[in-house]
């Protein structure tokens, strides 16, 4: 195994030449110079357009959002698609709970991030780009705003005007159909269509769109709208997938490919947080060991302890004790049943109850679900509030199935994927730990803990988490309760 390991503002151990995070900060164009930075554009204005997304595509690099989609095809489909103006987004919103790796990038080298989104508008005909990221991540934000500054004054960005953009704290504002909605100043509500199909701008009037003008000083009515069909492809890539363009094709597909497992190349950042001695984030080879990067990263359980569950985020289904040589890589976690997400590991030892766990979850999903989506948000809803029955020993035996039917129906009609997110954490809880379940069912309360915090992660400092306590109070209008804190 191959790792980088810090937490976030020390360094723990090199083992391996990292191309993502730098030793400590970069605080200059200079700085990412001397990292190595700019090699990548060059190569790109050298290769052009076609040859670029060759390259991308040889190297094997899929999305880190959590999707694990293809780069080099992505980028192709949106060079190929029709449209007279095509957009970039940076994807840095960062809401998934367990995971710090965008917040980690940004804060160690965010200008190998702006270099990814340059190389990827001169990809695919982009002349404008959009970076986006919360509002509350104040030191992110003056990170990248200091970056494309100076990268532009540097010739590092070409003509491509970069937008920094600063988004509501909700969940889906890292969904890339409410991602777009907030560029346009709404509210993170996904779409209809996915930004291939329907980017930034679109008009789409016969549709009940608003008819947006793609160029404010030509614009278009509705009938020309309808006869145009102006859709200007937009690509999404998270900040993390940006940040990998650069080393690629400075130093080849082969480079990239030789690292990682055949079907996940190259390195990825991680974040452990939970049961474990330290929280910390790292640059890892993709294929490591799930006990290895918990051990390793983490520095394994606590003492007197041994892991119970181990989550990647709350999209996926969850990884029992006796999976934990499972592959960090996506085809491993596939391979018992759950996926590799956007490596996000949430640990749990032996002294947590799981149907607490399982409940604050569904929690999490069903205040966040906009209510676009009736199955979702009355689905995600009745999940919550029979496994709050199970958890105070008040539920029936009819419960479970009603948990189970609700599951099966939630995500009927979704536009994002909160609903299919339910249906995989939720259903392994149950299938992994069935007999605590039936302990509660029974009126009996196990020995685990409760009152679990819901693992957002705020800030980690000397490798110690903290958590966002406001998000236990949240309510499903995106209102908070008042909670004291």
């Amino acid at each position: 195994m191959r790792l980088f390991v810090t937490t976030v503002d020390t360094v723990c151990d090199v083992a391996f030449e990292p191309f993502l995070l730098s030793s400590a900060p970069l605080s200059s164009v200079d700085d990412y110079r001397a990292f190595g930075g700019g090699q990548g554009l060059t190569r790109a204005r050298e290769l052009g357009p076609d040859q670029t997304i060759q390259e991308i595509s040889l190297s094997g690099l899929r999305g880190r959002g959590g999707a694990g989609f293809r780069t080099g095809r992505k980028w192709d489909g949106l060079r190929r698609a029709p449209g007279s103006r095509k957009y970039v987004v940076c994807n840095a919103a960062e809401g998934e709970p367990g995971t710090f790796k965008d917040r980690t990038l940004l804060r160690f080298n965010p200008y190998q991030v702006v270099e990814g989104m340059a190389i990827a508008a001169l990809a695919i005909g982009a002349r404008e780009a959009f970076l986006c990221l919360k509002s509350k991540f104040e030191c992110e934000v003056a990170n990248v705003t200091r970056a494309v500054v100076e990268m532009e004054e540097a010739g590092l960005t070409g003509d491509l005007t970069i937008t920094i953009v600063q988004g509501p704290d909700e969940y889906l504002f890292g969904e890339e159909k409410a991602m777009l909605e907030v560029i346009e100043g709404k509210a993170p509500l996904p779409r209809l269509f996915a930004p291939y199909e329907r980017g930034l701008f679109a008009v789409m009037s016969q549709m009940g769109w608003e008819a947006t003008p793609a160029d404010p000083e030509a614009p278009v009515t509705s009938e020309q709208a309808s006869e145009q069909g102006e859709s200007n492809p937009t690509l999404v890539n998270n900040a993390e997938t940006l940040a990998n363009i650069g080393p690629i094709l400075a130093r080849g597909a082969e480079w990239h490919r030789a690292m990682g497992t055949p079907e996940s190349p190259g390195h990825a950042l991680c974040t452990v947080v939970g049961d474990v001695t330290r929280a910390g984030v790292a640059e890892i080879e993709l294929g490591t060991p799930l006990a290895a990067a918990i051990d390793q990263i983490g520095g394994g359980p606590r003492p007197g302890h041994q892991v119970k569950a181990v989550l990647s985020g709350v999209s996926n289904a969850v990884v029992t004790s006796d999976q934990l040589d499972t592959p960090l890589s996506y085809e491993g976690m596939a391979g018992v049943g759950s996926g590799l997400g956007s490596v996000g590991l949430i640990v749990y030892d032996e002294t947590a109850c799981m149907v607490d766990v399982a409940h604050i979850l569904s929690r999490f999903l069903y205040v966040e679900s906009c209510g676009q989506c009736p199955a979702c948000k009355f689905g995600t809803g009745e999940v919550t509030a029979y496994l709050k029955r199970l958890l105070d020993l008040q539920a029936e035996d009819r419960d479970i199935l009603t948990i189970s039917e609700r599951l099966r129906t939630v995500a009927d009609g979704n536009r994002c994927a909160i609903p299919l997110e339910e249906r995989a954490l939720v259903s392994s809880f149950l299938r992994s730990f069935p007999e605590e379940f039936a302990d509660h069912l029974e009126g009996r309360r196990c020995s685990g803990r409760h009152d679990l915090p819901v693992p957002k992660i705020v800030e980690i400092v000397d490798g110690v988490a903290t958590f966002d306590r406001r998000q236990a109070f949240k309510q499903p209008d995106w209102t908070f309760a008042d909670h004291g804190v």
